[in-house]
């Protein structure tokens, strides 16, 4: 008799044709529910569930993501990844795996991570990155965005920068570090931390732009953080399709 193995994998996508990472009844088309079903089908079971690190928006990307199953099998964890790979669309692959310990849980044990965020700041059209960039033609003031920026480092009250309004969750996050960086015609942005709500990385992009655009001043990020602010205080949400997960921490 075969015993409940706990597998961990690394998972990338290509969010563009996709609904986000989390199942949804309606619809086949999300990241957990094409792994899902391929693992019911492989296991002859009604459900298997496959639970990510986080949920990522629909049209996001992801380098690592990282989630785990509980499936009863005597394949080796190889056999069960290039299982999953056979059925999987080519936008979405699993690039690692292995067996974990039973308590193993992708999100509850996650300790930080890793977010970029592409813009492609020229009047020029980006024809080949065009899927995984946030086309932005007027010019950006580098160093009004990292001054802006380094408000945000350490612990805070991030309640302006979701979208999530009805949560009675903590909204206290720790950012470890951003780091902004031109490369050509392209600004990248880390940002590294514990956890991360829901829209808060694009909300603080809009943000961050607007400070480039000159349309507020670094200093003014401070009231953005004060116990009181509220959503309609922060910056625009930029478009999904220039945010990557990059790194899940344990």
């Amino acid at each position: 008799m075969d015993r409940m193995r706990n597998f961990r994998i690394l998972v990338q996508y290509e969010g563009t044709r996709y609904l986000g990472w989390q199942r949804q009844d309606s619809t086949g088309n999300t990241i957990q529910g094409k792994l899902e079903a391929i693992l019911a089908k492989m296991t002859g079971l009604d459900f298997v569930q496959v639970d990510g690190s986080g949920r990522t928006d629909a049209g996001v990307h992801a380098l690592g993501q990282v989630a785990n199953f509980k499936i009863d099998t005597g394949m080796s964890a190889q056999e069960v990844m290039d299982h999953i790979n056979q059925y999987l669309p080519e936008d979405i692959g699993v690039i690692s795996i292995q067996e974990v310990p039973e308590r193993f849980h992708s999100r509850l044990n996650a300790k930080g991570k890793t977010y970029r965020y592409r813009i492609w700041n020229s009047k020029l059209p980006c024809v080949f990155e065009r899927r995984y960039v946030y086309e932005m033609p007027d010019r950006l003031d580098l160093d009004a965005m990292r001054a802006a920026a380094s408000y945000f480092v350490g612990k805070h009250d991030f309640k302006a920068f979701t979208s999530n309004k009805k949560s009675k969750k903590s909204t206290v996050r720790t950012i470890d570090a951003i780091r902004l960086e031109k490369v050509g015609n392209e600004i990248v942005i880390t940002y590294s931390g514990d956890g991360f709500l829901y829209h808060m990385v694009r909300i603080l992009t809009g943000t961050l732009i607007e400070v480039g655009l000159g349309q507020r001043t670094p200093e003014s990020m401070a009231k953005l953080l004060e116990n009181n602010a509220s959503r309609d205080l922060s910056g625009v949400l930029v478009p999904a399709k220039g945010l990557c997960l990059v790194e899940v921490r344990y």
